[in-house]
């Protein structure tokens, strides 16, 4: 018989989870992962330079692995026409990942514009552009597109495929775990077997639409492109292809797992006398114990060793495809990754599968929580052991922990482990304080699940309620009796009797005997009489708020037990921070590791992607003559080297008035690497005010800025100041 519990407070669970997941929005709602695991740490001809003649190709060296197409690379001139060869290189050697396309000869002077595309060896898509010059900077450049790859819609449709994908198999494999190392006779009990199918089934959806997205989320990020069936077949011979296959294919084999384990298995756990075998007319036959526990146990067996050879290769499904694959010791990593992956399996799902035995199931056992709670334990140690190596092979110092996005969040995830090991810590006191389940409870809750089902069928086949009523009491009285101890017999029968009671303040049970009310216990080999109740319809009625009356006494019976109402709100605790967790450990996936953005930094002169910002200078000035004096701001907007940057320029009097003068010039110079001075001509667009457009330097680093100004003849002043160009 499937168990099922007294509807609880759903909306006190409801509510924490919503406020789970809204905390978990409020910390990443409005970031973009950076999907660059891959990055760019170098190029031929560097990005910003000035070349005297056109290169015979444009290479590119990047700093791990990654997947090009002959569209890749392309280079276009000035006015946007492509001129490469359409033709990718393959210039890697040893360690360098280098690709480069071949451009033709007789190209003219002018700025070009280098965009290029690829797949990270980790699955994730980078994008990128650069501009160099021929000759001298041309006035006009081509315009690329300015959304990054991976990002959009489809960048965030992927995301959260992603990180439902995650929540499905943790569902799945450790809702498993927790039944058949746990508690084998949550295999009964309805609340478990929906959380791990649907857990099964996300999963499943999940891993279908990542296929299909892969095509746009790697290419156009057009959402249409993932009805491209050409597309579809590029994918599926890629790695992130092939190892989302092979996840198809073990959830195959995972679906037989589950069939078996609420089939066979939990048949073979039914409580004595709800189950054994039946002769030619019907009466249930003798089953020898020594026969069901040698089941039970090939059984338990066979799904554990199959559970685990499934679950390890869902779990290299990941492996192989995302951060462990790549980079340094790639051969320890992804067996240390699969170890992690089932260990966060085994404790939160586990974790969510004792949430719904607690607020949706009959009592649970304490012995299941204790068992649980040892393989908890067993998994924070794994946990600590395979993240402590993670963690030093995709940051490697100390400072990149508070210097890069990566490592912070990493930090934020220890920090959430801590809290949930906490409270984990809080359950076990609960556990510690808690008794066994009373046979008499368990018995009222299936006598209550069984009456309301009663009432509905009545309702629908019309059959006396009265009737039907009696039959579930029975069957519930005889499974509650059947799992009591012999000193509690007698207890039980009352509870049972006392849960399939029409009347909602029942006597004591010393006062009730079988003459008084022939329903509360009735004879199992005897049919009661049917109901003289001429109207169907009001008796299922009746039937139904009975049956809820009966509910909410046996919800009371359970929360008037302290232990166990205290380990819910813990439990239940533990599950709100691990959702948060999930969405943080997503989010540390789609993020550049901290040891390549430290590549990225060393190959672009120690300047970090943090400062590429928009420099702004306040620069006073005095030319010496009548109205010499002066402030000028000077904005540069991005600041960055290798893209066209735009220079504010605003001259204000003592006062703060805008003042026009009649000359004024600005350079840019970088002595380190002998650049410059690299004039800019200022526009004048109103009083006070310059602007120049598509201002180019070549390289990161300090510059110095010059500004001249001239307010009369022979009134003049130049002065420098450095500027920290990303």
């Amino acid at each position: 018989m499937v168990t099922t519990g007294p509807p609880a407070r759903r909306s006190a669970v409801l509510r924490m989870l919503v406020v789970a997941v809204a905390l978990a929005g409020a910390l990443f709602g409005g970031a973009v992962p950076a999907s660059a695991h891959a990055a760019l740490t170098g190029s031929t001809p560097a990005q910003g330079s000035v070349v005297d003649r056109a290169p015979e190709q444009v290479a590119l060296t990047f700093s791990e692995g990654v997947a090009m197409g002959d569209d890749s690379i392309r280079v276009l001139d000035p006015h946007g026409k492509r001129v490469d060869r359409g033709k990718l290189r393959n210039l890697c050697s040893g360690a360098t990942v280098k690709y480069g396309t071949g451009l033709p000869p007789g190209l003219g002077n002018g700025t070009y514009t280098v965009a290029w595309q690829a797949v990270s060896a980790d699955s994730h898509p980078v994008s990128g552009a650069f501009t160099f010059s021929v000759g001298a900077p041309s006035k006009s450049s081509a315009a690329v597109p300015q959304q990054e790859a991976g990002g959009g819609l489809v960048g965030a449709l992927y995301g959260i495929a992603r990180c439902l994908a995650y929540a499905g198999f943790v569902l799945m494999a450790g809702g498993a775990a927790f039944v058949v190392a746990c508690r084998p006779a949550a295999a009964l009990v309805r609340s478990v077997q929906r959380l791990v199918v649907q857990g099964w089934a996300l999963l499943t959806g999940t891993t279908v639409a990542m296929l299909l997205l892969r095509t746009p989320y790697t290419g156009s990020g057009d959402l249409a492109d993932v009805f491209d069936l050409g597309g579809l077949q590029q994918v599926l011979l890629t790695k992130p292809g092939a190892a989302l296959v092979s996840r198809l294919l073990l959830l195959a084999a995972a679906a037989l797992f589950v069939a078996v384990l609420f089939g066979a298995f939990a048949r073979a756990h039914e409580p004595a006398g709800a189950g054994g075998t039946t002769d030619a007319e019907g009466e249930t036959g003798a089953v020898d114990p020594a026969e069901e526990a040698r089941r039970r146990k090939d059984l338990t067996f066979g799904l554990g060793i199959g559970g685990v050879i499934v679950a390890t290769g869902l779990a290299a499904t990941w492996a192989m495809a995302e951060h462990a694959s790549t980079g340094l010791q790639p051969a320890v990593a992804m067996p240390v990754d699969v170890l992690h992956l089932l260990a966060v399996a085994a404790w939160l799902g586990g974790l969510a599968t004792l949430l719904v035995s607690l607020y949706w199931g009959p009592p649970v056992e304490r012995t299941a929580v204790r068992r649980f709670s040892r393989i908890a334990f067993g998994s924070v140690v794994v946990l600590a052991a395979t993240g402590v190596y993670q963690s030093w092979r995709q940051v490697g110092t100390w400072s990149a922990l508070t210097g890069t996005a990566y490592g912070r969040l990493l930090l934020l995830k220890v920090g959430l482990v801590a809290v949930l090991v906490g409270i984990a810590w809080v359950s076990r006191r609960w556990t510690a304080r808690l008794g066994e389940a009373r046979a008499a409870e368990a018995g009222g809750t299936a006598a209550a699940t069984d009456a309301a089902d009663v009432a509905d069928a009545a309702q629908e086949a019309g059959e006396p309620v009265e009737r039907q009523s009696a039959k579930a009491a029975g069957k519930a009285t005889g499974k509650a009796a059947a799992g009591a101890p012999a000193a509690s017999s007698i207890a039980t029968a009352t509870a049972t009797a006392t849960a399939a009671s029409p009347d909602p303040d029942p006597a004591p049970a010393s006062e009730e005997t079988p003459d008084t009310d022939p329903e509360v216990a009735p004879d199992p080999d005897t049919e009661p009489e049917p109901s003289t109740d001429p109207d169907p319809t009001r008796a299922a009625q009746l039937a139904r708020q009975q049956a809820a009356l009966r509910s909410a006494r046996t919800k009371r019976l359970r929360d008037a037990d302290p232990e166990r109402l205290g380990l819910r709100r813990s439990v239940l605790a533990e599950a709100s921070v691990a959702v948060v967790l999930l969405v943080v450990t997503t989010v540390l996936t789609a993020t550049e590791p901290a040891r390549t953005a430290a590549a990225v930094q060393a190959a672009s002169g120690g300047q970090s992607t943090a400062s590429n910002q928009p420099q702004v200078l306040t620069v006073p000035f005095d030319t010496g003559g009548p109205h010499g004096k002066g402030t000028a701001r000077v904005d540069l907007d991005p600041g960055r080297s290798g893209n066209a940057n735009e220079l504010r320029l605003r001259l204000s009097d003592p006062s703060g008035k805008a003042m026009d003068v009649p000359e004024v010039k600005v350079s840019f110079t970088q002595k380190a690497k002998k650049l410059g001075p690299l004039p800019v001509v200022p526009r004048h667009t109103g009083t006070g005010h310059w602007r120049a457009s598509g201002v180019q330097l070549p390289v990161p680093g300090q510059w110095q800025l010059s500004l001249l100004v001239r307010t009369s003849d022979i009134d003049q002043v130049t002065e420098i100041r450095n500027v920290k160009i990303g």
